[in-house]
């Protein structure tokens, strides 16, 4: 496997993907780039869209597709905003207006904990019976205000305990080592390895 589409158009998250993979020589090309349209994501969980997503992906270009479903559950939401993170302020999708509306719905709210989820899966292609799916989790808690200029998403709210830094103050290569997505990607990482050993 030298090439896979990425079933998404994030330019940021395909920057830390693609730093990810480029050392097993992988090139990743965001499904953009070869006009294949997003994936309709009609599910309740991450790991529904996310498959849904790596089978449009291959189906359309005849490459392995990795996809990545990720959110933010907030405990004292019951888990919102979930699967709906991108768009949890309506369309059109606006970090911006999400944190905004994040920020109302904890208003007065003491428990701040929250987890970043971040379900990868990588099909070999369309039909793969048997696709590699990686997870990971990253708790912190939600801040009042936005801190930090890095990052996407709600890593301005996001505050990891063990640096006293948000997500979006820390820096890349401490971010890709520590986030949901990372985690998720070295548990992916170490199956491409046994798997192209």
């Amino acid at each position: 496997m030298q090439q896979l589409v990425l079933a998404s158009n994030n330019a940021k998250k395909l920057k830390e993907l693609a730093d990810l993979l480029a050392p097993l020589g992988i090139q990743v090309i965001p499904q953009g780039e070869l006009g294949v349209s997003e994936a309709e994501e009609p599910h309740c969980t991450f790991i529904e869209n996310a498959l849904a997503k790596a089978r449009h992906a291959a189906a359309a270009t005849g490459l392995a597709a990795l996809a990545d479903d990720s959110g933010l559950c907030v405990a004292a939401l019951g888990g919102a905003p979930g699967v709906l993170s991108a768009r949890y302020a309506g369309e059109p999708k606006s970090d911006a207006r999400n944190n905004d509306k994040l920020l109302a719905a904890l208003a007065g709210q003491p428990d701040r904990r929250a987890h970043f989820v971040s379900l990868l899966v990588l099909v070999r292609h369309a039909a793969d019976p048997q696709p590699i799916i990686a997870e990971g989790e990253w708790h912190g808690e939600i801040l009042t205000a936005p801190r930090g200029a890095g990052g996407f998403g709600y890593d301005p709210l996001f505050l990891d305990p063990a640096s006293g830094q948000t997500a979006a103050e820390l820096p890349a290569a401490v971010k890709n080592a520590r986030s949901h997505r990372g985690q998720a990607m070295q548990t992916l990482l170490a199956r491409l390895t046994r798997e192209l050993g």
